[in-house]
């Protein structure tokens, strides 16, 4: 049976193809997708965050992790020198606490802390001094577990959680950054 030799079947057929088409083509997209960066910045120098915290290896690991996701997801190359680059994202550690989720009934001691870290960051044209980014109240958390040997030592995992911590951060940000949130 030929439907398209049929003028009710052929026209049905021709509808259904002429708003598949126009639904298909209707305007809805993603929200979130225009860059925030402009066009004419192609570096960006993250430098040292500057810590207020007694935790002076995370001032180190947000910047490296930062730079490391701006490398494998965006067309920005990071730059050591401020003064060489497009555009500068700074950043400070303005908090950090580090609480027990977790106690071993046996022993009472704690076995799982939760971290809880607050930035200010910002993302600055050099040339002009505009500011393209800024997150002033930034606060990331991760939870890690600490390994213990036996009732007298333990392994300390903090540093395995800031790494974590730092990658969940420059995943984050260098998101926001992109998909203008």
């Amino acid at each position: 049976m030929d439907i398209w030799n049929k003028p009710a079947a052929g026209f049905a057929m021709t509808s259904l193809i002429a708003a598949s088409l126009a639904l298909g083509s209707c305007g809805y997209h993603v929200a979130g997708k225009a860059d925030l960066v402009p066009k004419d910045v192609h570096t960006i120098a993250i430098p040292p965050f500057s810590n207020g915290t007694v935790k002076y290896k995370l001032s180190d690991s947000l910047p490296e992790a930062i730079s490391r996701e701006f490398i494998t997801r965006t067309r920005y190359k990071p730059v050591n020198d401020p003064t060489q680059a497009d555009a500068v994202l700074s950043g400070s550690v303005v908090r950090y606490v580090a609480y027990p989720t977790l106690i071993n009934q046996a022993t009472g001691r704690t076995s799982g802390l939760q971290i809880i870290v607050v930035l200010n960051v910002s993302l600055t044209e050099r040339a002009t001094g505009k500011v393209i980014f800024s997150r002033p109240y930034y606060e990331a958390h991760q939870r890690y577990e600490l390994s213990t040997i036996n009732n007298y030592q333990y392994f300390d995992e903090s540093g395995a959680g800031i790494q974590r911590l730092s990658k969940d951060v420059a995943r984050d940000l260098v998101t926001s950054i992109l998909e203008n949130f």
